[in-house]
C-alpha cells in the first residue's frame, strides 16, 4: 500500500502539468490555489477546448487503485477538484463536485474519449466540502466511486478510456474556469495495486 505524504514536499515520481502560480505542501496536505480561467473540458455539445487545468500526477501502466480525499471552498461556478486519470489531451477522465450557486453543486464525472467530453452528474447541497474520491483501473476499464463522511463508497461510474491500454497519468487535479483564486487541499493521496 503507498499512501503518500503531502506534509514534506513535493512528492517523488510526480510532476505538474501546467504548475499553478500558487501552492504549497504543509501541515494539512498540499493546497492548490488555482489559476485564472483554468479547466478540463473537450467539445461536448459545443466546441469548447480547453486543457490548461492544473494536474499533479505520476504514470503507470499497472491494474490500481488511485484514492484521494479533497477539501475545498467554492465560490463561482464550476469552481472544481478531484481525481485524474489521463493518457492525453483527448483521452482522460476526471472526477468531482462543481460548484453551482449557493444552494447546490453538481457531483459527477467526465469520460473523454477521442477529444470528446460528456458529463455526467447528480445535485448535491452546497455545504458539502470534502469529499473522498477512488477510481480502480483494470486494463482500460474504469471504476469511478467516492464517498462524503463516514458514508462508504458509491459507485458515480464505470466506463472505459479507449486508449488507456498502456501507460497513464494520475493524480489530483484543480481547475476555475470562470476565475483564479479557488483554494483546494489535498488531504490524502495513495495508489495501491488492484486486488
Amino acid at each position: 500500500m503507498t499512501a503518500f505524504d503531502l506534509t514534506k514536499g513535493p512528492l517523488p515520481g510526480f510532476e505538474w502539468h501546467n504548475k499553478p502560480a500558487s501552492h504549497a505542501f504543509g501541515p494539512d496536505g498540499l493546497e492548490i490555489v488555482t489559476d485564472k480561467e483554468t479547466d478540463f473540458w473537450q467539445r461536448p455539445h459545443k466546441d469548447i477546448r480547453r486543457d490548461n487545468g492544473h494536474f499533479y500526477f505520476t504514470k503507470s501502466v499497472a491494474d490500481l487503485v488511485l484514492a484521494g480525499t479533497v477539501a475545498f471552498d467554492p465560490e463561482v461556478q464550476y469552481d472544481q477538484c478531484g481525481l485524474m486519470v489521463r493518457v492525453d489531451a483527448e483521452n482522460w477522465i476526471k472526477c468531482s463536485l462543481e460548484y453551482e450557486n449557493a444552494s447546490f453543486g453538481r457531483l459527477g464525472s467526465v469520460v473523454t474519449n477521442h477529444g470528446h467530453s460528456d458529463w455526467a452528474t447528480h445535485d448535491v447541497p452546497a455545504t458539502i466540502h470534502e469529499i473522498t474520491y477512488r477510481i480502480r483501473r483494470t486494463g482500460a476499464g474504469f471504476l469511478v466511486e467516492q464517498s462524503i463522511g463516514s458514508e462508504p463508497f458509491s459507485q458515480m461510474r464505470d466506463t472505459r478510456l479507449h486508449e488507456a491500454e498502456g501507460e497513464i497519468a494520475l493524480g489530483i487535479y484543480a481547475c476555475s474556469p470562470k476565475r483564479g483564486g479557488f483554494r483546494c487541499l489535498v488531504r490524502e493521496l495513495s495508489i495501491n495495486p488492484a486486488s
